[in-house]
């Protein structure tokens, strides 16, 4: 019988330090039950939590529940119905936190003051701050929860009712007044003032806080002492928090893979603890992914944080424009900005809207989003100032405006501005995609050489980053990079005489609706008109078939007008790099003999390279195959026409 005491008593001393995992392991060696106590059974729980067996401490806190009831203590019984609460509020049943929080409210009706009483209403302050939005109503609670607290000697409870009444004003839009009651919590939890739940939840609305102020610099300051007390606990479960916490501030400052690993390790550690938390990790997982390029890696965590509750855009809507589809981005971002008004969310949400409305044409969506996102940072000045990645947000966001105005004296202002800004904020993905757009601005505006010296850093940080799309996208801007598509030339026979037989104005008309019939031909078929010219059109496209199936198209189309000219079309497969600083236009040997082909085809004839059509799908119509000298090639190239009748 004494080895149990002793045993127990390592078991009690461990838990009294915080030494969860040696706890767990003791009391989970005894073999006399009956020797437990209803507060060794919490202390039990609590350890088996910290071990990241949630089930396991939920259990042994309903065995604790019925000891305390047992034994008339109802403090303790309400102590454990309200922790009960939080367990499964953090797993998202709902229904089943609200039962043990009414439970822990009937247990306390009628007592006197505890730190129990304090923990409650600090609960009802937190659904009406997060659940409700009544701010007002939180703010009350939380002051009535210190007070409480306060009396009671109850320090957790002091510091965690400040740590909400920080985030309140936060939200209410007193900035300076919030983060000064969030870092007197977090300095307590700092310097072990705190038990460790408490600590940890303290350091979470911190670093959460200063995230969506922009204040970078405080984050990671606290980041830091947040990852320390997680390091000395060593511990699984709830820590999980901090670390996906750290992963952000690791991807902000460019070590991708170390984020993403931290950010994994963080969810198999939070499992179900915590499911809004570890939906967070997962969307910190996608966005890691999807700047890495890794576009399936991407989809993958974001639709898991989708299952986890958390709303997966702006992330998504972004992913979907990164894959060219701009239709699904725009309706991605559209909804979600419907569907929230808290103006902290709409900040985060409101530079995806710029780029993808940017990039979907519509600049009168992109300037209202620019203008909204500057009123919001400017209600959410720390000081006098704004925090600083927020004016680079904004900078960026009003120098891509310009640039697609072809303002290129502002898009520089402004570019260079968010340059500067982002590289002393520490982010250097940010300052790389600033430089890229600084680099196309300068080359705009005249300046070739500037230009290129910005795309050029930009492709260093690219490279060093492992931003495998932009990198290439730099490439491409530089004339470095070479892409294989599928080229197409058009070309109308004989237009000098059209135009001698038909005049002026008739020749206009039918050039007009030709042109309308060709583009709308090419684009229906995934292509990219890349440039007129003359009287014809340079398409690009992603596959063989696609281009063949527009070249018929174009055909039949002109062949169903009453009047139309003969057109010739021919087309090529193969690498090419980017011209120009818009890399709109396409150059290389492959083009060449795309435009080369299309030349040598005759009237209404498709002339496709057989190269082209190997492995293409074989519903195409062709002839035997026959071989054409181009203009300045030396070897001759076997091509076949396409039946498009």
């Amino acid at each position: 019988m004494s080895q149990v005491i002793d045993s127990l008593d390592d078991a009690r001393a461990a838990a009294a330090r915080q030494a969860w995992r040696q706890s767990y392991e003791v009391y989970s060696g005894l073999t006399a039950a009956e020797d437990l106590q209803p507060s060794d059974l919490e202390s039990w729980a609590e350890a088996a939590w910290w071990s990241g067996k949630l089930d396991e401490a939920i259990a042994l806190r309903e065995r604790a529940y019925l000891a305390f009831t047992a034994a008339n203590d109802k403090l303790g019984a309400a102590r454990i119905a309200l922790t009960l609460a939080w367990d499964h509020e953090g797993r998202g049943a709902f229904a089943v936190s609200g039962g043990w929080l009414a439970n822990a409210e009937r247990l306390l009706e009628g007592m006197p003051e505890s730190a129990e009483q304090s923990r409650l209403t600090l609960t009802h302050g937190m659904t009406a701050m997060f659940a409700e939005g009544d701010l007002e109503r939180a703010m009350r609670l939380f002051e009535e929860a210190f007070e409480v607290a306060r009396r009671v000697g109850d320090r957790d409870g002091e510091m965690l009712a400040l740590s909400g009444k920080g985030r309140a004003f936060i939200k209410g839009g007193d900035i300076e007044a919030g983060l000064k009651l969030l870092d007197e919590a977090t300095a307590s939890a700092t310097c072990g003032d705190l038990q460790a739940h408490a600590s940890g939840l303290v350091y979470c609305i911190t670093i959460s806080s200063c995230r969506d102020l922009g204040d970078y610099r405080r984050a990671a300051e606290w980041t830091e002492a947040a990852n320390r007390w997680c390091d000395q606990l060593d511990v699984n479960g709830f820590p999980g928090a901090c670390r996906i916490h750290r992963a952000e501030v690791m991807r902000l400052r460019g070590d991708w893979l170390a984020a993403e690993a931290q950010a994994v390790a963080a969810c198999e550690e939070l499992h179900d603890f915590d499911r809004s938390i570890t939906a967070g990790g997962h969307y910190e997982i996608g966005e890691i992914r999807r700047q890495r390029g890794d576009f399936e890696g991407a989809e993958e965590a974001y639709r898991t944080a989708n299952e986890h509750g958390r709303d997966p855009q702006p992330g998504l809507a972004l992913l979907r424009l990164a894959e060219g589809k701009i239709d699904a981005a725009v309706a991605g971002i559209t909804r979600a900005l419907q569907e929230v008004e808290d103006p902290l969310v709409r900040l985060r949400r409101l530079p995806a809207q710029v780029e993808i409305a940017l990039a979907a044409g519509d600049l009168k969506t992109a300037r209202a989003a620019a203008e909204e996102l500057e009123r919001i940072v400017d209600s959410y000045k720390i000081g006098n100032r704004r925090a600083v990645a927020f004016d680079a947000t904004i900078h960026y966001a009003s120098g891509k405006i310009e640039l697609a105005e072809k303002d290129w004296d502002g898009a520089v202002a402004s570019l260079r501005r968010a340059r500067d800004e982002w590289q002393s904020v520490g982010a250097p993905y940010e300052t790389a995609q600033a430089r890229m757009s600084l680099g196309i601005a300068e080359r705009r505006r005249g300046d070739e050489h500037g230009g290129t010296a910005e795309l050029e850093a930009a492709l260093a940080a690219f490279e060093r980053l492992g931003a495998k799309l932009d990198e290439e996208h730099v490439k491409e801007l530089l004339g470095k990079a070479e892409a294989r598509r599928t080229f197409l030339f058009t070309d109308i026979v004989d237009s000098t005489r059209l135009l001698e037989t038909l005049g002026d104005e008739k020749w206009k008309r039918l050039l007009a609706r030709h042109d309308e019939l060709v583009r709308e031909r090419i684009v229906e078929a995934g292509g990219e008109v890349v440039k007129k010219t003359g009287d014809g059109f340079f398409a690009s496209f992603e596959s063989p078939k696609a281009a063949i199936d527009a070249a018929i198209e174009i055909q039949r189309a002109l062949h169903a007008e009453v009047v139309a000219p003969d057109v010739r079309i021919g087309a090529h497969a193969g690498a090419a790099f980017r011209t120009d600083a818009d890399a709109t236009d396409y150059g290389g040997q492959d083009v060449h003999i795309a435009a080369r082909i299309g030349a040598t085809a005759a009237g209404a004839e498709i002339l496709v390279s057989r190269a082209t059509l190997d492995g293409a799908a074989s519903s195409f119509r062709l002839s035997e195959p026959r071989t054409e000298r181009l203009k300045g090639f030396e070897h001759p190239i076997e091509v076949v026409a396409v039946d498009w009748r």
